[in-house]
């Protein structure tokens, strides 16, 4: 059994049995089922509520026209909608009164969707940023992701801020390859040995972590503690901090790879370099960002506030190395997000969507007489009786 599909009948089947329902689900959008059909069906439904049906808000049953006009404008756009599949819908209903609880659960699966989809995005921009030697793709959707978690906060009601998950799943970093990242690290190193001025060129915006090889990162740290102390910086040196530091002990590093990156003495620019293993550190972030919204977008025990709130603390870690590739770079910082339109969903939409308001008072049974055409199972039409 799928709990989203069941909650689409639902709120799909409530809409058929009571059309004044769609006065409760003004917040609820067409693309936000999951199935065309189903999309195809509720935007024939609010076409029709906009363009004044008869049913609605009509005394006594439902007329047949709201089932078969229904059926008609939704076939004009997709395929299987048929009168047995909207009585397969009816019954799905338990109560007309809850739709605004089963348009809440479409919501949520919505949420997740979009989350995911995004997500995925700019997972595949960044590995294609990664190859290209680029960024600004993997920046740029990274934005429209944080934008969309900031407007899902606002449709669903909660204020948007980074929260950490109680339990963060490991992060497992991609294996490091032998390609022109390796060796862009290989010649930083090299050119900082041989130049130890230069190392005040990047200190201020490359770290440690930026390396792909761990390795490289910690000959970078050395090098860098070596600057922050004002000793000598060579070859010598810093064999001596990496022995001090356990690096030779544990087997991070041994004397003849370091040997061999010193040996590789080549004439160029500390920041040039160091701008290269930057944009591969913002590629490689972004992708690892990108792998853990997508895990919390799959996770249907996260309900939409939390998802949304554990996906932007996970996008921290893309910030904070966009920050400084843009210090390196001397570009602007970005424009904070603008703040939610006024013309949102109102509160009381909104509040409805969660299903945390008071429940609905029971309604005196309305003067209707015939039911619309349903199966046996399919319950008559109500406005407030199951």
């Amino acid at each position: 059994m799928n709990p989203l599909l069941k909650a689409e009948q639902a709120v799909l089947g409530a809409v058929l049995l009571d059309p004044d329902q769609l006065a409760h689900l003004d917040w609820l959008a067409p693309d936000h089922f999951y199935r065309p059909v189903h999309q195809a069906l509720f935007a024939a439904l609010r076409t029709f509520r906009s363009d004044g049906h008869q049913a609605i808000g009509a005394e006594g049953p439902v007329p047949l026209s709201w089932v078969t006009d229904a059926i008609e404008e939704t076939g004009r756009h997709v395929r299987g909608l048929t009168a047995a599949y909207t009585h397969s819908l009816i019954s799905a209903c338990p109560r007309t009164v809850h739709a605004p609880v089963y348009g809440r659960m479409v919501l949520e699966g919505a949420i997740h969707r979009t989350v995911a989809e995004h997500a995925t995005r700019l997972h595949q921009v960044a590995r294609a940023d990664a190859l290209q030697g680029e960024v600004e793709g993997a920046l740029r959707s990274a934005d429209v992701l944080t934008g969309v978690l900031t407007d899902l906060a606002r449709r669903w009601g909660t204020e948007p801020r980074p929260v950490a998950p109680p339990t963060a799943p490991a992060a497992v970093p991609p294996p490091v390859r032998d390609d022109q990242v390796a060796e862009d690290e290989r010649f930083l190193l090299a050119v900082l040995t041989e130049q130890p001025k230069a190392v005040a060129e990047v200190v201020d915006w490359l770290r440690p972590a930026d390396f792909a090889d761990p390795a490289h990162g910690q000959l970078y740290r050395c090098l860098g503690a070596l600057h922050h102390r004002g000793e000598p910086i060579d070859r010598i040196t810093l064999l001596w901090e990496a022995q001090r530091r356990g690096l030779l002990a544990d087997g991070t590093l041994s004397g003849e790879q370091l040997t061999t990156l010193c040996d590789d003495v080549i004439p160029g620019s500390a920041e040039w370099f160091g701008e290269r293993v930057m944009r591969s550190s913002l590629t490689r972030t972004a992708a690892a960002s990108a792998r853990a919204v997508r895990a919390l977008a799959e996770d249907e025990a996260l309900g939409p506030g939390r998802l949304i709130n554990h996906a932007l603390h996970a996008l921290g870690p893309l910030n904070e190395v966009r920050a400084r590739w843009r210090a390196a770079n001397g570009s602007p910082a970005p424009e904070p997000p603008t703040a939610p339109s006024a013309s949102g969903p109102p509160a009381a939409r909104v509040q409805a969507a969660r299903a945390r308001s008071t429940p609905h008072p029971a309604a005196p049974p309305p003067a209707r007489t015939g039911p619309i055409p349903a199966p046996a199972s399919a319950r008559p039409p109500s406005r407030g009786h199951p």
